[in-house]
């Protein structure tokens, strides 16, 4: 929970909800470990025969940032959601986080709209991204 609290301060998932989202059987969770050391996680959720999966977090501790971590978890995300045969992923984003809105736009999330006053308790807005997954995987092909 040590790096939750630190990447969301404000709006931190409890220990139950984030218990209830790792035994949930939608949700694939990933952990970047670092000889024995949780450096970030990241989650998804697909439901069983949907087209869309939803980024659920991704998180990644202080001092293991800007080591491009954070777009390997959003990588292993997509391919698994490809992976379970989804045509888009979405994902909320705090719209006073700019960092995370270019790493998703830079692996070809667009905005689609935004929440008012979705993450409490500080009123911030979510800006609400979606991908294109066959356009993001046929990408890759083309590139291997």
């Amino acid at each position: 929970m040590a790096i939750e609290n630190a990447s969301f301060p404000a709006d931190a998932w409890s220990e139950q909800s984030m218990r209830a989202e790792l035994e949930s059987t939608h949700g694939r969770y990933i952990v970047l470990d670092d000889h024995g050391e949780i450096d970030g996680y990241a989650g998804l959720r697909h439901l069983p025969g949907g087209r869309d999966s939803d980024v659920q977090t991704i998180a990644v501790s202080a001092d293991a940032r800007g080591a491009g971590h954070g777009r390997a978890l959003l990588t292993e995300l997509l391919r698994t959601a490809a992976g379970r045969r989804a045509q888009e992923v979405f994902l909320e984003v705090r719209a006073d986080n700019p960092a995370a809105q270019g790493l998703y736009a830079s692996e070809g999330f667009v905005e689609i709209g935004r929440r008012p006053r979705y993450y409490q308790p500080d009123d911030v807005d979510a800006v609400v991204m979606k991908l294109d997954l066959r356009a993001w995987s046929a990408e890759r092909e083309v590139r291997a």
